[in-house]
């Protein structure tokens, strides 16, 4: 099966290394550009030992491909979502997606659009630019994929298309609190990093720090307890603390975006978190989270 990576940034072009490493049929679409070009770049991969992968990989834009024939994988930002929606309507027939994007609701844009076979990917790795062809990659542990819609396609199926053993991918069948979990633990690292404008180890260094994140996960978990996910405030704050250990020096994404110009996710984090607490009317729950994304919100308007 010939996989499509939509979304060109680290984590999309570590994913295609690995892939093309181990024999996989891959190819990059730039989805924020429609341009008609198609190009090869060779991409190097650093890993957390200090050694280096490289492949030749095929980058091509939309307009180029009448069908997409293969497996789709989402590693674009998820504000665009809705437009690419519109942009594969009538490309894709049996293709199955896989989201691999963070937040929450990210794949309401492809279910509302009729979308069959819908997965969603919760990403247990960091990766960062170093150069145009650089990337640094760490792996933290095998990222889940559960079922959003199915018809045709199994998740043990996708799994077996994109496991590697450098990139690595389970089967979830209880997906829905993971991405909760993970979502959450977002909502810190997103908000707090890029207004600090400190790297992802800040909270297992600065007591003041974590302590602000656990108001902001306490919160949070209020929130997903009334949508039926039972989660503690302990587990992401142990979770929080783990990826920070392993995060020194590393960038959260919302700060790169808006040190270049670019929208952030905050919408799918902080303020997806918030319109759950509206419809429940539980807003008052959540002040410091909304707070934060507004924050973010101004300091990345100012940005561009």
């Amino acid at each position: 099966m010939k996989i499509y990576i939509i979304g060109a940034g680290a984590i999309g072009k570590a994913l295609a290394v690995f892939l093309k490493i181990n024999g996989k049929d891959v190819e990059i679409i730039r989805g924020s550009v429609d341009d008609g070009s198609s190009y090869y770049e060779e991409i190097t991969l650093s890993l957390k030992d200090d050694s280096k992968l490289k492949a030749e990989i095929k980058f091509n834009t939309l307009i180029n491909l009448p069908v997409l024939d293969g497996l789709i994988i989402l590693t674009n930002k998820s504000f665009g979502n809705a437009r690419l929606c519109e942009k594969l309507k009538g490309k894709i027939h049996d293709s199955p997606i896989v989201i691999l994007q963070n937040g929450l609701g990210v794949e309401r844009p492809f279910i509302e659009n009729g979308f069959q076979d819908v997965f969603r990917c919760v990403l247990f790795a960091t990766s960062q630019r170093i150069s145009k062809n650089e990337v640094n990659y760490k792996p933290v542990s095998a990222s889940p994929i559960g079922v959003v819609r199915q018809r045709k396609f199994s998740v043990e199926a996708v799994v077996n298309q994109i496991d590697t053993p450098g990139f690595g991918f389970t089967a979830e069948k209880l997906i829905e609190r993971i991405v909760w979990k993970k979502a959450i633990a977002n909502c810190v690292f997103n908000s707090i990093c890029p207004l600090l404008e400190v790297d992802n180890g800040v909270f297992h260094r600065d007591k003041e720090t974590f302590s602000l994140a656990k108001r902001i996960i306490k919160e949070c978990v209020v929130i997903s307890k009334g949508e039926g996910i039972d989660l503690e405030s302990e587990e992401i704050e142990n979770q929080v603390i783990t990826i920070s250990k392993m995060s020194d020096g590393q960038f959260i994404s919302t700060l790169q975006d808006i040190r270049n110009n670019r929208e952030t996710e905050i919408d799918t984090l902080n303020f997806e978190i918030h319109r759950i607490a509206l419809k429940k009317h539980m807003e008052n729950f959540v002040l410091e989270t909304k707070l934060l994304g507004d924050l973010i919100k101004l300091k990345s308007a100012l940005s561009r």
